[in-house]
């Protein structure tokens, strides 16, 4: 792995994994999972103190977002689109896409030996249980299939991490945003105004985000499932927009009328793990119905 930490996104646990891609099992988080956890401390429920973040922050995952902040450039978030934007890595149907995402079991993780799958119905059925609609449970139950970005030999700071515009000023929202100066465009006089490269609610359909596992499921599945969807799917990680309230001027009428739609998933997102493991085989019946609904047998990834 280079000083940027760019040929990894090893796990402890997954060596076998990168040794295929040919890669060192070394990187910053000690599981992908890290990251939403830290979500956890920054967005607690009602239920929880609020915490000093950066005062409290394990080192891991610091040093994962310095990483990201550095190395999501806008000429690198082009590339990674144009690179992934052609759905030429394989095909399968989203179920075989979800078997091949539960090769990712982090065996050294002492909190969770739950699988990904596992993970993923743990969301998909609290959204179930409380009455939502079929494409609002589907949505659920896929969110997180982009992270086979990792697989696909992707660093972890290009697969998860929270979401933020390139080509403009960085907002004092996200975290760690004194990292960015350290990113090339940082230097970049026009990137560094407020609205950057782009017009003034433009919408963030045209706004370049930080390249992740939002995006690129994104593309995967943009025509198979309705807007309210799409948008839980793309932009559920950008946190200084639903959150804390940044970009807004780039916003135009559908992201404004789409946003609780986010909110509304992210709660399940954040809050929806739980002891009781969901019982997979029981419950595959119901999932492969609820795919086929709206899916064909294959689709391209």
């Amino acid at each position: 792995m280079d000083k940027n930490g760019t040929r990894s996104c090893a796990l402890p646990g997954y060596s076998w994994i990168m040794e295929a891609l040919g890669q060192t099992a070394a990187a910053p988080l000690e599981s992908l999972d890290h990251w939403e956890d830290d979500l956890l401390e920054r967005y607690p429920t009602q239920d929880h103190k609020f915490r000093d973040y950066k005062a409290e922050v394990r080192p891991s995952v610091k040093e994962f977002y310095r990483l990201n902040h550095v190395n999501q450039t806008l000429a690198f978030v082009k590339a990674k689109k144009a690179e992934y934007g052609a759905l030429g890595k394989r095909e399968m149907s989203v179920w075989e896409a979800m078997e091949f995402l539960n090769t990712l079991v982090d065996d050294s993780d002492p909190d969770t030996d739950a699988t990904q799958i596992e993970h993923l119905m743990q969301t998909s059925e609290a959204i179930r249980a409380d009455g939502h609609p079929r494409w609002f449970i589907l949505t659920g139950l896929m969110h997180d299939l982009g992270k086979v970005l990792c697989l696909f030999g992707e660093p972890q700071w290009a697969v998860v991490g929270d979401t933020f515009p390139v080509g403009c000023r960085y907002s004092d929202k996200i975290v760690f945003s004194e990292f960015f100066a350290e990113n090339p465009g940082f230097q970049v006089a026009q990137f560094q105004t407020e609205n950057g490269i782009y017009e003034p609610g433009c919408g963030f359909d045209k706004v370049h985000l930080s390249y992740g596992h939002d995006e690129y499921l994104f593309g995967v599945v943009k025509d198979y499932l309705p807007i309210e969807a799409l948008y839980m799917i793309r932009y559920h990680s950008f946190y200084p927009w639903h959150r804390e309230g940044a970009y807004s001027h780039l916003a135009n009428d559908q992201d404004r009328a789409m946003m609780p739609w986010v909110i509304e998933f992210n709660k399940y997102d954040l809050y929806s793990k739980v002891d009781e493991r969901p019982n997979v085989e029981r419950l595959r019946p119901y999932y492969e119905e609820l795919i086929a609904e709206f899916f064909p047998a294959k689709i391209r990834w």
